[in-house]
């Protein structure tokens, strides 16, 4: 691997983005070149070939522009965005980063949003429209919202749904959605955009507790993003 490529792939790795390393391991007497993609610059297949081991998050070997690659996947852990720094959030996040995410709790309470409250947890205190403006989610990147405070909670949705993150979910009763809802579109928010948000969030378990609550919201989560077929909504 060449210093070039090294450095790009420690800055790809530094902004969250994914990439793959493209070898060429055939014909014999071009093997070991190496790119980074995607890139405009390399043939469109191999281009194609890189996007599809993102998307699977799979490393492969692959035949493309009449050469054999292998293709190492480069994705970033994927993000879980909580906002409000509540006793949900204080559930949600250990099991979250058990699960491979890495989580990031905004509250600009800071009696809510300590370290003391989420150990090991990256908690932000600026204004949630401010700090997703900042970490910009993307396809891998779960939002979910749990304040129940409009002045919070819409301005993250807001920003999350003008991203392009996997998931959005919203705490909160089916009339507490609906009214939600109407904000939203007040923002010029269409119904195909609205519709992206799982609210009530959570899978229907009948969830009471907190622990509850994340696990139904964590499953949902898991559920989206591995493209499992969701049943009924959970009514809280």
């Amino acid at each position: 691997m060449t210093p070039e490529i090294l450095n790009s792939l420690a800055r790809a790795r530094a902004q969250h983005r994914p990439v793959v390393l493209a070898t060429r391991i055939a014909p014999a007497d071009a093997a070991g070149a190496q790119c980074l993609l995607p890139d405009p610059a390399a043939p469109a297949e191999l281009n194609s070939a890189a996007d599809a081991a993102l998307a699977a998050d799979s490393s492969r070997t692959v035949r493309a522009a009449g050469a054999e690659w292998f293709l190492h996947v480069h994705n970033p852990s994927p993000r879980l965005i909580l906002v409000g720094a509540v006793h949900i959030a204080q559930a949600l996040a250990p099991i979250g980063a058990m699960l491979g995410f890495s989580v990031i709790v905004i509250d600009p309470r800071r009696s809510f949003a300590s370290p003391e409250r989420f150990p090991g947890i990256a908690v932000r205190t600026d204004w949630p429209d401010e700090a997703l403006d900042e970490l910009r989610p993307d396809t891998r990147s779960a939002i979910v919202t749990l304040t129940h405070d409009p002045k919070l909670d819409d301005p993250a949705l807001d920003r999350a749904l003008k991203s392009p993150a996997f998931y959005i979910g919203a705490l909160g009763s089916r009339r507490t959605h609906q009214a939600r809802l109407a904000r939203l579109a007040a923002l010029g928010h269409a119904q195909p955009a609205l519709a992206r948000i799982h609210g009530p969030v959570g899978l229907s378990i009948e969830a009471v507790t907190a622990p509850e609550i994340a696990l139904a919201i964590l499953a949902e989560i898991v559920a989206v993003r591995r493209g499992a077929e969701i049943g009924a909504k959970a009514a809280a």
